[in-house]
């Protein structure tokens, strides 16, 4: 078992769980791509979904949307209507509401945060909407929320970063910088890591997945923590923020203070390769295509599992600069 912690549903019932490949998208505001027409599928029918996606806070949240964006395109075979939440949950469930106000054939979304969406997807259940979760999940006391989810293993992502400076910082005094809390990323990974190195960690503050707040967190962290030695970034936005807060207050980063981060985006293995973060734990945000074809099979009636895995890498500083330069994101 790789520690996956997903559906937090309060549902009776044992959930299978299936490891599958995977890849996903991010972007500003709200758009439509498709006017209904028939799409090049093969199908014939459109089929129409909305998609709210939590906001655009990272590198990786952009290369997420960019990657659902193309996937679910007209020629395709959707009419996609697209939501950038900006981070706000209350912008999330207003454009969950209209979602069936217009009645799509598939819901899909990546949540802020995991709890607050009881009554909002009670709502969509009652409208006999399908709901597909993506990256995040939900913890909700309503009775099978959603038919599907396709996303990473995050606990499994801190589990993996635990296990690298177990074996090779085994002393480290380690701040944590973690994502915005309360979301699924943040708790799973802190969980996954806290398992493994937990006892090495001698503070903890929140970046909210932002390269400007991970620099004022570690800024702080600098001046209450003097004595740490390590930092774990629940993503590379922040780590990237950590180093500009760790040069600026005279030291090395990846030397002084050792950074081990989650996302690898390419401006993460930059730094890796450059030396300034030490390890990096993969979090694949390019999985739009398998997220077509589960709402497709949604669509279709088909059964689905009820979990899909992205299968993710890691990298240490032995990555080289032709590997950064043919990433996709």
């Amino acid at each position: 078992m790789k520690g996956i912690n997903r559906a937090r549903t309060g549902m009776a019932g044992v959930v299978a769980t299936f490891t599958i490949l995977a890849l996903a998208a991010c972007g500003g505001g709200s758009d439509t791509a498709g006017d209904g027409g028939d799409g090049e599928d093969g199908g014939g029918d459109v089929i129409r979904v909305g998609f709210s996606q939590l906001g655009a806070e990272s590198g990786w949240r952009t290369a997420n949307t960019e990657s659902v964006k193309e996937s679910l395109s007209e020629e395709n075979g959707f009419d996609l209507t697209f939501v950038d939440a900006q981070q706000k949950q209350e912008n999330q469930i207003k454009a969950l509401r209209d979602f069936v106000a217009q009645d799509v054939d598939v819901i899909a979304f990546s949540p802020v945060i995991e709890t607050g969406w009881d009554e909002v997807l009670q709502e969509i259940k009652d409208s006999g909407i399908p709901v597909v979760l993506v990256d995040r999940t939900v913890d909700t006391t309503v009775d099978d929320p959603f038919v599907t989810w396709i996303g990473a293993d995050f606990k499994q992502e801190g589990t993996t970063a635990g296990e690298w400076v177990k074996e090779n910082a085994p002393d480290a005094k380690i701040f944590e910088l973690q994502g915005t809390l309360g979301s699924g990323a943040q708790v799973d990974r802190e969980e996954g890591f806290g398992e493994v190195v937990g006892e090495q960690v001698i503070g903890k503050a929140s970046g909210n997945f932002t390269r400007a707040e991970g620099k004022t967190a570690v800024e702080a962290a600098l001046q209450a923590y003097p004595d740490m030695t390590m930092i774990f970034t629940h993503n590379d936005d922040m780590g990237l923020g950590a180093i500009e807060a760790i040069e600026a207050a005279g030291k090395v980063p990846g030397k002084d203070i050792q950074i081990v981060s989650v996302d690898g985006v390419r401006d993460g293995l930059q730094a890796l390769v450059d030396k300034k973060f030490n390890y990096v734990v993969e979090c694949n945000p390019v999985f739009g295509d398998q997220l077509a074809e589960l709402i497709k099979k949604v669509y279709d009636g088909e059964d689905v599992p009820k979990e899909t895995i992205v299968i993710d890498e890691a990298f240490d500083q032995t990555i080289t600069q032709e590997t950064v330069d043919a990433r996709a994101y």
